[in-house]
């Protein structure tokens, strides 16, 4: 399977210029995302099967690399947020973190890696038809065709028996970029959240205590110490894929147009797909990979009209993700 990223040049804001200093740290967080969050569908995997709950591994995660950013920003100088940014920080952490990010570590107890993050990959599509719902900006013709095709993938997904015989993952996989999507959606149009990276550390703070609770009060239990490929896999997920990844996330959707910080999803169902088959040991069937065609080319289709059009939406802080 292949995809075609969208070209670095392309990231750049309309008003940017050669001399931008936000053109680096674009292409930075572009790359992060297309392979940090690739491959943290692998990880999570190993997390899973070495001892770690999959809630209570998400709820750590975040809440670790929550602490740890928000005490660098203190230290920095950096306000305290106010009962308004918490509570947007909170919704927002929910959202995407609890709801998006929990749903995809809940489902991979069955779910292939690469499959995972192949439905995951769908969340453009959920992201043009929330845009629609805030900014009144509604799919064209090749959109509409790219929704048609996409949710057509998800559904031969499901059909060929990619997802699992097990309803309750599968269904939590296939709302998860739901949620990821409104939550980017509307977070990005709050005027309510913190500035700069302390929105990421609200949410991760807010998302993982969440996470943690929701983990106890279902039952979810440490049966022993985690196996050191589980616990390195953990750390990875902390300081990469939610420190530096979920970071840049954030970094793109206030300097770079929706359809690029989105733009991951061509890239990491490839990433992803090959780390399970040459590290992991999944074999996706035959659907799995005319499912991934459809879906990507509907994300393909949707991007590139969204990347034609000037971007009209205000800077706000807000990181997506979801990622993973």
């Amino acid at each position: 399977m292949s995809s075609t990223a969208p070209s670095l040049s392309a990231a750049l804001p309309a008003e940017s210029t050669p001399a931008d200093p936000r053109r680096g740290w674009i292409l930075f967080c572009l790359l992060a995302l297309y392979i940090i969050w690739g491959s943290t569908y692998l990880a999570i995997r190993w997390t899973i099967q070495g001892g770690f709950p999959p809630l209570l591994m998400a709820g750590t995660r975040f809440t670790l690399a929550g602490i740890i950013l928000y005490a660098v920003l203190r230290l920095r100088g950096m306000p305290a947020p106010t009962r308004p940014q918490w509570k947007a920080g909170a919704f927002t952490g929910l959202l995407l973190l609890v709801i998006g990010n929990g749903g995809v570590a809940f489902a991979q107890q069955s779910v292939p890696s690469g499959v995972a993050a192949l439905v995951v990959g769908s969340m453009p599509l959920w992201a043009a038809l929330f845009g629609g719902l805030f900014g009144g900006v509604w799919p064209g013709r090749a959109e509409r065709w790219g929704l048609a095709l996409g949710f057509f993938g998800i559904v031969l997904l499901n059909g060929g028996g990619e997802l699992g015989h097990q309803w309750l993952p599968a269904l939590v996989l296939l709302f998860a970029p739901v949620s990821w999507a409104f939550g980017s959606i509307w977070g990005r149009r709050s005027p309510s959240m913190p500035q700069g990276l302390m929105a990421t550390a609200t949410q991760m703070l807010c998302g993982g205590v969440i996470l943690v609770g929701l983990s106890f009060a279902l039952g979810e239990r440490l049966a022993g110490v985690p196996d050191t490929r589980a616990l390195l896999a953990f750390g990875y997920l902390v300081a990469f894929g939610s420190l530096v990844a979920f970071s840049a996330y954030g970094y793109l959707l206030r300097n770079a147009r929706p359809a690029i910080a989105t733009s991951y999803a061509y890239v990491n169902p490839v990433v992803a797909v090959l780390l399970g088959v040459g590290l992991g040991g999944e074999t996706p069937g035959p659907y799995a990979f005319v499912a991934m065609t459809a879906i990507l080319g509907a994300v393909m289709l949707i991007t590139r009209k969204a990347a034609a059009q000037p971007r009209r939406e205000p800077s706000v802080p807000v990181p997506e993700t979801t990622t993973p």
